[in-house]
C-alpha cells in the first residue's frame, strides 16, 4: 500500500483524539479594492500627521515655557544694568554741565549778575538802593554790566558794588527789603543731591530705556 503523501496544516489545523485531522479551517483571501486601500492610507498618515503635530505642539510649549523662565530670571538683572545705565549717564551729565558751567562763567563773569538782577527786577523795582557784594575780580566790570541791565528793566536805584576778599566765586544782592545769593559751588551740590534723590526714589521701577518696553 503506497503511504499517502503527508498534508500540510497551518495553526488552523484542528485534531481529534487519534491525531487524525478533524478539520482545516479554509481561510478565504481578501481582496481589498484600491479606493478602500488609499483610504486605510490616507487615514493611518492623517493620524501620523495629527500625532507629529501634535508632539511638536508640545515641544514648542515646553520651548516657550523655558524661554519664559529665562526671561523672568533676566529682568532683574536687567533692570539693575537699567539702573547703573541711568546713575552713570546722570552723573556723567552733571559733569559735562558743570564743565559747561565753570567755562561759561570765565568766559563771561557778568552773566549771572544781569540774570539775576532781570530776575529780581519786580523786587528791586521800589528799592532806592542796591548793594552788590562779590569777589574782587568780578567787580571790576559788574558796575557796567548792572547799570546796563537796571536800564534795561527800568530801575532808578542807585547800584554799589562793593568788592569781598572773602568770596572766591558767587555774590550777594541786598536790596533792603530782601536779599539773593548765588553760589556756583551750593547751586552745583544742590542739583546734584535732587539728582541723587530721584534716582534714588526710582530705583529699579524707572520708565523703559526703550519706548514702548518693560522696565
Amino acid at each position: 500500500m503506497t503511504p499517502s503523501a503527508p498534508r500540510k496544516f497551518g495553526f488552523d489545523t484542528v485534531f481529534d483524539d487519534a491525531g487524525r485531522v478533524a478539520s482545516a479551517a479554509v481561510r478565504a483571501k481578501r481582496l481589498y479594492p484600491q479606493e478602500e486601500v488609499e483610504a486605510i492610507r490616507q487615514a493611518a498618515y492623517a493620524e501620523g500627521e495629527r500625532a507629529g503635530l501634535s508632539r511638536m505642539e508640545a515641544l514648542q510649549a515646553q520651548a516657550l515655557s523655558s524661554i519664559a523662565d529665562a526671561c523672568r530670571a533676566a529682568l532683574p538683572v536687567l533692570a539693575e544694568v537699567a539702573h547703573e545705565h541711568r546713575t552713570g549717564s546722570a552723573g556723567l551729565a552733571l559733569a559735562c554741565g558743570q564743565a559747561i558751567a565753570d567755562a561759561a562763567l570765565d568766559k563771561f563773569p557778568q552773566a549771572p549778575l544781569q540774570a539775576a538782577l532781570l530776575a529780581l527786577a519786580r523786587e528791586v523795582e521800589t528799592a532806592p538802593r542796591l548793594m552788590v557784594t562779590c569777589p574782587p575780580e568780578l567787580a571790576d566790570g559788574a558796575a557796567a554790566a548792572l547799570a546796563e541791565t537796571a536800564q534795561a528793566i527800568g530801575y532808578p536805584g542807585q547800584i554799589q558794588v562793593r568788592p569781598h576778599m572773602s568770596l572766591a566765586a558767587g555774590f550777594t544782592l541786598d536790596f533792603g527789603d530782601g536779599s539773593a545769593t548765588f553760589d556756583p559751588a551750593a547751586a552745583a551740590a544742590r542739583v546734584t543731591a535732587a539728582l541723587t534723590a530721584a534716582l534714588a526714589a526710582e530705583g529699579l521701577h524707572a520708565e523703559p530705556l526703550v519706548p514702548g518696553g518693560e522696565s
